[in-house]
């Protein structure tokens, strides 16, 4: 099994790149905001428990969304592997899911940073906002607060995985394919 962690921040590519993945290998991926509107769509024990915080404007404790990625990392036995996005955002994130995949006699193999301008990241989502219809899309100075807040709360997330071996960065400025062979080129030597 291969776990893989996609780092980045919005706008950086890790969906297209996840999809490209998927393709070539097979894994299961794992996205923390589809895993929370799952839950929360379907009015599940878990989702009902995140309502409950994010009602009130709390964050969701870490033991809750851990519960989820816990959930669904055990509807896939049997996998090639995960790809994680979007999760771990912390250091405490980065434990429990270390001693999650510890618990299924895994790893997490590595964490591929995709690298990229904050002004990048703006023109990018801006562009994807004129399609997904999602609000926080179309306002450039919400970006450019997402884009700082992956800088701030998650810098010490990649410096947790390159302490013990696992990170990598990859130019997320280049062309997909490009970036797709930057990200292979770290993949696919595990595989065999």
């Amino acid at each position: 099994m291969y776990n893989l962690i996609l780092f980045g921040p919005p706008g950086s590519g890790k969906g297209t790149q996840a999809a490209k993945l998927l393709a070539k290998h097979g894994f299961v991926h794992i996205s923390t905001g589809d895993m929370f509107r799952y839950e929360l769509s379907n009015n599940t024990p878990l989702g009902q428990e995140a309502r409950s915080y994010m009602d009130k404007g709390d964050l969701v404790p870490d033991e809750v969304t851990v519960a989820m990625l816990r959930k669904r990392v055990e509807q896939n036995p049997g996998v090639k592997g995960f790809i994680f996005d979007g999760f771990p955002r912390t250091d405490p994130q980065a434990v429990a899911l270390n001693e999650l995949m510890e618990e299924m006699g895994t790893q997490i193999d590595a964490l591929i940073l995709l690298e990229i301008d904050e002004g990048e990241v703006v023109k990018r989502i801006l562009g994807r906002g004129a399609t997904s219809g999602r609000a926080d899309d179309l306002m450039e100075e919400t970006i450019r607060t997402r884009f700082k807040n992956f800088l701030a709360y998650t810098t010490p997330v990649y410096e947790y995985y390159n302490k013990l071996g696992l990170a990598h960065k990859v130019n997320g400025m280049a062309s997909i394919d490009e970036v797709g062979a930057s990200v292979s080129a770290i993949v696919s030597p595990k595989l065999k």
